[in-house]
């Protein structure tokens, strides 16, 4: 600011403009922006996995007390003996993964490209089990997956249930069986499939489609040369959203499976319900990792480590 423009702010009572933001505080700024999304990260993932990873090392009961002795041989116990449950979260994830899939894709692209003025009524019927308990909502299918009910007599006089009973996912019912599992994990985590393939296909820039019509493309050379590329990112996104949790998941195996049909998430369970924390947190954490090794894995095979 020259003298003759200082003068004159002096003189019409303006204040002189504070100085520019040095170096150093140029440094700054993007240390206390992030400082939030630090501390939430170490106080709700951190410390919750860090106490997990301990907790799993201990070794005592609820009597005697629990001291951290690194007994890392809760591991090898807790997989010889429950690895049939690890292997069968697994399996379950992934089949009621690539169901939800099948059935979400061609709901999305209804909702993205022909629910017109109907679009938002759609989305909403689409959340509208939100609206209840995950509890209610699995209780519920109880009675649509009974013996006397319409899946059942469906399934009979079509002969998907000779089909199915010989694939080993049901056993002249669909209750207590695993398809009844993987019937439920579907229907739960449904929306997580369905929200992230419509927001991708629904950014789809309408004339690369036009475009594919005016060079001949039919319909499905269309789909599958710009439709399909262009929701991968939702792909992706709504694979992880479902198969994460449905890993993870006990209520559907507690109420609609059977002795038989138990997951990684009712040993968790039960453990804790007997008091073998150690137990329960070895089963937690090896669980985490090889969802974490196996999305790793997925994202890498499929190319897509730049969408997610």
């Amino acid at each position: 600011m020259t003298a003759a423009a200082a003068a004159v702010a002096e003189t019409s009572g303006l204040s002189t403009p504070p100085p520019p933001p040095g170096p150093r505080s140029k440094k700054l700024t993007p240390l206390f922006l992030l400082l939030p999304a630090a501390l939430a990260m170490l106080v709700f993932f951190v410390i919750p996995i860090m106490t997990l990873a301990s907790t799993s090392l201990m070794q005592g009961s609820l009597s005697t007390g629990f001291r951290q002795t690194f007994r890392w041989s809760n591991y090898g116990e807790i997989l010889s003996e429950y690895y049939p449950q690890f292997l069968r979260s697994l399996l379950y994830a992934s089949l009621a993964t690539l169901m939800t899939l099948l059935i979400a894709y061609p709901l999305a692209y209804m909702i993205a490209f022909k629910a017109g003025r109907l679009r938002a009524v759609l989305l909403v019927l689409v959340i509208a089990p939100f609206f209840t308990s995950f509890l209610v909502r699995t209780i519920a299918w109880k009675q649509i997956l009974a013996d006397d009910g319409a899946i059942v007599h469906f399934m009979n006089n079509t002969g998907l249930m000779w089909l199915f009973d010989h694939l080993g996912l049901t056993e002249g019912r669909v209750l207590s069986t695993p398809f009844g599992v993987i019937l439920g994990l579907t229907y739960n985590f449904l929306p997580f499939m369905v929200l992230p393939l419509y927001a991708s296909l629904e950014k789809i820039d309408r004339s690369l489609l036009m475009a594919s019509g005016d060079l001949y493309a039919n319909s499905w050379t269309s789909f599958w040369k710009i439709t399909w590329p262009l929701s991968l990112p939702g792909v992706v996104s709504g694979t992880l959203m479902t198969f994460i949790p449905a890993a993870g998941d006990y209520v559907n195996a507690e109420l609609l499976g059977g002795p038989s049909t138990t997951m990684a998430g009712n040993v968790v369970n039960n453990q804790v319900r007997n008091f073998q924390y150690p137990a329960s947190a070895a089963m937690s954490v090896v669980l985490m990792l090889a969802i974490v090794l196996l999305v790793a894995f997925y994202v890498k095979r499929s190319g897509t480590e730049e969408l997610v």
